[in-house]
């Protein structure tokens, strides 16, 4: 449990981050679009911590 903790942090994070500048290089400069891309980072970093952590334990 503790591995999978420590992974989403650092999934989750770089993830909402990789998004959040990406929505405003793509020209998204208002709060709802930010939060949107962070908010869908967050999320895409629970599949990829699930993924990283079944390949670590193997």
């Amino acid at each position: 449990m503790f591995l999978l903790l420590a992974l989403y942090f650092v999934a989750g994070t770089t993830l909402a981050g990789s998004f959040m500048v990406a929505a405003l290089v793509m020209g998204y400069t208002t709060a709802m679009p930010i939060i949107y891309a962070c908010a869908t980072g967050f999320i895409l970093g629970l599949p990829v911590t699930w993924f990283v952590a079944k390949k670590l334990r193997e």
